[in-house]
């Protein structure tokens, strides 16, 4: 009879073993040979739509999120509704607000010009994100590549397992520990708030009814978000740096002025207080936290071998 201190090692050795499969098999020179252009091509294309917009950072950031999120990082989250299945962008974690879709068609389109079908879609959505951390000021990391893509996406998944921006901090636990992801890595990964914008109807009932936010905070977002009306009406997620990657976003919370009150709860009296002071205190370690989940994160279950295909556009299969 196997005990269960055998059982519970066993695990443990499979779940090592499937990360290093998953390793083996990604790997940060992919295209090297087959597209030597691939990552200079999708840089400047990040760098130029950026330039235009900076919240654009932010959106394909959290595309690359919202994706991995889901089924793993096997840009999913890019189709279209089609006859056989209702996909993942009218969830309500998705719908009215995941942006960057014409963006991340460009970049393909730029791909295909230099190497027609070699380059996924799920690998340019992990490598559009870490260009847009970069070019906003905040860390890099080698992006592990060699992701194929879906040729399906689901709604119900995705309304199952996006965190929602309602959730206590025990939710949002459990939400990225389904996914492998530790606490402190969450703590991380929200660090990604300190740039973007949320829109009035996300952060309404925080502002208009949650005791633990500062006075101040409440009247200045107020002016931008009615108690009826104006749901689309943005406001950024970090008050004092918005377009900056640094570790604002984290102040924000130890002064009570988290948009979301997903956000407040990673400061709240709660078990990660301390990592966010941390954060406030010492911006290198954010930013070597948060490059290290990224990493993790682009490594959830990717599509690799003949599994999947390489999608010639992005926002359907071939």
């Amino acid at each position: 009879m196997v005990t269960s201190i055998n059982m519970t090692t066993l695990r443990i050795l499979l779940s090592l073993f499937l990360l290093g499969t998953v390793q083996a098999q990604l790997s940060s020179n992919y295209y090297a040979k087959t597209c030597p252009k691939a990552l200079f091509t999708i840089k400047s294309a990040v760098h130029k739509a950026v330039a235009a917009e900076h919240r654009m950072g932010a959106s394909l950031l959290r595309l690359h999120f919202h994706d991995c999120f889901v089924n793993g990082c096997d840009a999913s989250v890019l189709l279209n509704d089609t006859s056989t299945f209702t996909g993942e962008q009218t969830a309500g974690a998705n719908a009215g607000s995941l942006r960057g879709f014409t963006a991340i068609d460009s970049i393909k389109s730029q791909v295909e010009s230099v190497c027609p079908g070699v380059v996924s879609c799920a690998d340019i959505l992990a490598v559009a994100a870490r260009d847009s951390v970069v070019v906003l000021g905040g860390p890099t990391w080698n992006v592990l590549l060699g992701r194929r893509d879906s040729t399906a996406a689901s709604l119900s998944t995705a309304n199952a397992d996006i965190p929602s921006p309602n959730m206590d901090l025990s939710g949002l636990l459990s939400s990225f520990s389904k996914k492998g992801l530790t606490a402190k890595e969450m703590v991380a990964l929200a660090g990604a708030h300190t740039i973007g914008q949320a829109r009035c109807v996300v952060f309404r009932n925080r502002v208009y009814n949650e005791s633990n936010v500062d006075a101040s905070f409440v009247s200045s977002v107020k002016s931008n978000c009615p108690n009826t009306g104006g749901d689309n009406n943005l406001t950024p997620l970090d008050s004092s740096t918005p377009v900056e990657f640094d570790n604002g976003y984290f102040k924000d919370l130890v002064n009570n002025k988290g948009l979301m009150h997903s956000d407040q709860q990673l400061f709240n009296n709660g078990s990660t207080d301390s990592q966010v002071t941390t954060y406030t205190k010492d911006p290198s370690s954010f930013n070597r936290d948060f490059a290290r989940a990224m990493v993790k994160m682009g490594n959830l279950s990717p599509l690799t071998g003949t599994r999947g295909e390489i999608r010639t556009n992005c926002w359907k299969t071939n």
